[in-house]
């Protein structure tokens, strides 16, 4: 009995010496420039662009992992990482079918074109092979200083955790904005028994609300959600434009259909009712414009109370129902702002219970303008003079 336990622990510790043995090589050729250049050559297949690998290691222990350094993914623009971590649950790898424990995204610059051109090419590779099935997700990823740049050239850099537990939507997501336009925002989005409760912290308030996404018939999936905003700085909200700030009060109602995630932007659609309180129009000073009849580039204008509806329709934005006032000053009128962030709208402003004064506003939502439409400038001094009179000695000489 006893030489049987004797050669049974012989045989299990020869067996750890050769699994050691084997995994140190194992880690040793995986940080071989042949490693490294099958793993670029299979990685550029299934991509569909050519890839890049710095560097390849494998780690077994505390936990077991592949690390690949410095990325580069030739897509137009392309997309770098420093760091891409994938650790696969011990079991799983006892079993024979890996399992995703945590993706780990260190240091990476994805821009907004590169992703889309990425996508389109692993649709066109699932499209040759219906048949083939996608890798599991992982349970968790990470995002450390990861940015995204848009079409624009706007960088924002983020830290995130996405958890999955059952199936391909999240269970609970965190966001924090570290750089870019939306510095310092938060965001928490956790699955509840029929929505998503959202809960995001930007510009000093709050915007918060369920989020829901429910297959359709056909395929396809329906994005709904009612959302409040609680007393948010208007222009964190559109940074880094400045045009207006003020605090905002709102309710939104949002939807969209679509089947893929890059057509989310376009098919968004959303109803909101506003008030900004403490308004300042930056860049337009209306006094002005009404007292002078003239174009008006530059000032502000000041505003008690600024209220209105928002309509949006995929990136156009429709300001409708517009109603300011401060003082002496009243204005009403609708404005749209175009997908290429320019500006056209109507807006009637008074001064004083004076003649109201049509105004057109133009320009970009960086640099907008306003100026009188419907007026004869030339031939218009009478209507100037009943406004001068009913202002006059407000504004000096």
């Amino acid at each position: 009995m006893r030489k049987s336990v004797k050669w049974l622990l012989v045989g299990v510790f020869g067996f750890v010496v050769l699994l050691v043995v084997a995994l140190a090589g194992l880690s040793r050729w995986a940080g071989s420039d042949d490693f490294r250049t099958m793993a670029q050559q299979r990685a550029s297949t299934a991509l569909g662009v050519p890839v890049q690998l710095g560097r390849i290691e494998l780690t077994l222990w505390p936990k077991p992992g592949v690390a690949l350094r410095d990325v580069h993914i030739a897509t137009r623009p392309a997309l770098t990482l420093e760091q891409l971590d994938a650790r696969p649950m011990w079991l799983s790898l006892l079993v024979g079918r890996p399992v995703l424990d945590a993706l780990v995204l260190r240091n990476a610059v994805l821009p907004q074109g590169g992703l889309l051109a990425l996508v389109a090419n692993l649709q066109k590779g699932a499209a040759k092979s219906p048949s083939a099935t996608p890798p599991p997700l992982p349970r968790r990823i990470l995002l450390e200083k990861v940015s995204w740049i848009d079409t624009a050239g706007q960088k924002l850099t983020v830290d995130a955790e996405v958890a999955f537990e059952h199936g391909p939507l999240p269970e609970l997501a965190r966001f924090d904005v570290v750089a870019g336009r939306y510095a310092g925002a938060k965001a928490v989005l956790e699955r509840q028994a029929e929505a998503w409760q959202l809960r995001a912290e930007i510009g000093g308030g709050t915007i918060t609300g369920p989020l829901r996404l429910q297959p359709q018939k056909g395929g396809g999936w329906r994005l709904s959600g009612d959302i409040v905003t609680d007393k948010v700085e208007v222009s964190a909200l559109t940074a880094p434009s400045r045009t207006m700030t003020g605090r905002v009060e709102a309710r939104t109602s949002l939807q969209a259909d679509f089947r893929e995630a890059s057509e989310l932007a376009d098919m968004l659609r959303s109803q909101t009712r506003f008030t900004v309180r403490h308004a300042v129009l930056h860049g337009i000073d209306l006094a002005q414009a009404v007292r002078t009849l003239g174009i008006s580039r530059g000032g502000q204008t000041a505003l008690d109370t600024l209220t209105g509806s928002v309509v949006t329709q995929g990136k156009v934005v429709h300001l409708n129902n517009l109603v300011a006032s401060s003082g002496l000053l009243s204005a009403t009128g609708n404005v749209t702002l175009a997908a290429d962030r320019t500006l056209d709208g109507k807006v009637t402003a008074a001064l004083g219970g004076a003649l109201g004064v049509p105004l057109k506003v133009a320009g970009t939502l960086d640099a907008p303008s306003v100026s009188p439409t419907g007026v004869a400038l030339p031939a218009a001094a009478d209507l100037g003079s009943r406004i001068g009179g009913g202002i006059k000695g407000l504004f000096g000489k």
